[in-house]
């Protein structure tokens, strides 16, 4: 394990070093000159297997189709949750899917590079700037315009936000097309549930938990240092019990199973991304550490109160409708019930609003 981790640590390093000066031979901005009035051919490059990365393109891929509506857009990712993710997406066409573990597959893996030579593109994007794998795969790629991403320390300085990793290629894109809408609000995440997914979710709430009542959904894994113990949880889970007595607390179980609060409230779990993204899209709120789970939220419109702690919330902070980032290392738990609370109220008082216009 040692081994492995040292190796991947070495080929972050090379590729990193090997990459740098790619793309950042153009000077300044310019725009990619292809006419809307025909269908184009789209390349995005995200080799990332993790379900938060794959989730924060669905903007970019908005984007795209609001400024090409006629277009295709293939995929280049790394494992098999891209397809899941974007299942109701019409307008993705190939998912050229690497390995999840490239050492263990290593000719599947050198194949699917040489299947982006397969295509020609009108335009080829890496999505992110720190990746050296995007901007090989963007540079191998038949593309007649390509975007490397290496925009992020001038985009910053028009756009604050411009460094989160969801809005970033949004606004990289922008710059390349004048045309596009500059000052338009960046898409959200967005899973694209259907009705009978969202229905279904629904069942299984109301089964959980017995009736109708509201809910707040509770994520408490998180990898690594992200993950808070269970000395935080425990008290935080009881606070939350004590001051929404009006509300279930449901918690989502991660693939292993584990629980900071010892099972102690209704806990869901499946396999299905969509069905936990299903569920979650019937609650009130959901609250969680900065992970995949916490962008599955946010793609499925639940007000999310993302927990920070180790990781920048500038970088991934969820900014969907009432969502909100806090600093566990600056607000108490007394502070953080309190801005829970207000994020529900200022929810209840909008849905009313809406119901008297």
């Amino acid at each position: 394990m040692k081994i492995l981790k040292s190796i991947n640590q070495f080929r972050r390093v090379f590729m990193k070093k090997l990459t740098g000066n790619i793309g950042r031979q153009k000077q300044g901005f310019y725009p990619v000159l292809i006419s809307n009035s025909r269908a184009v051919k789209i390349l995005i490059c995200r080799p990332n297997a993790r379900l938060g990365n794959l989730l924060m393109l669905t903007p970019l891929i908005q984007e795209i189709r609001q400024h090409f509506p006629g277009c295709t857009i293939d995929l280049f990712v790394k494992g098999s949750l891209a397809p899941v993710i974007l299942k109701n997406y019409p307008e993705i066409g190939n998912i050229i899917e690497l390995p999840a573990k490239p050492f263990s597959h290593l000719f599947s893996y050198i194949l699917k590079w040489f299947k982006i030579r397969k295509n020609n593109y009108d335009l080829a994007i890496n999505a992110t700037e720190n990746s050296s794998s995007g901007k090989l795969s963007v540079m191998f790629s038949r593309a007649n315009h390509k975007i490397f991403a290496n925009e992020t320390e001038s985009l910053s300085a028009i756009f604050p936000d411009a460094v989160h990793m969801a809005k970033n290629p949004v606004y990289t894109f922008r710059r390349y097309f004048p045309i596009a809408q500059a000052n338009k609000r960046i898409p959200p995440l967005n899973l694209r549930l259907n009705a009978f997914e969202k229905a279904r979710g629904k069942d299984i709430l109301q089964h959980l938990t017995g009736n109708s009542k509201k809910t707040i959904c509770i994520f408490t894994y998180a990898t690594g240092e992200k993950c808070y113990p269970k000395t935080w949880w425990m008290p935080f889970y009881q606070s939350l019990l004590n001051e929404f007595p009006d509300y279930h607390i449901v918690e989502i179980l991660p693939a292993h199973d584990d629980s900071q609060i010892d099972y102690k409230a209704p806990s869901f779990f499946s396999k299905s991304i969509r069905e936990i993204g299903a569920v979650i899209s019937n609650a009130e709120l959901f609250i969680g550490a900065d992970s995949g789970m916490m962008h599955l939220a946010s793609a499925v419109n639940t007000p999310v109160i993302g927990l920070f702690s180790v990781t920048s919330a500038e970088r991934y902070k969820p900014y969907n409708d009432y969502s909100i980032s806090v600093n566990t290392n600056e607000k108490t738990t007394e502070e953080l019930v309190l801005s829970i609370a207000n994020v529900l109220q200022v929810k209840a008082s909008d849905r009313l609003l809406k119901r008297q216009l």
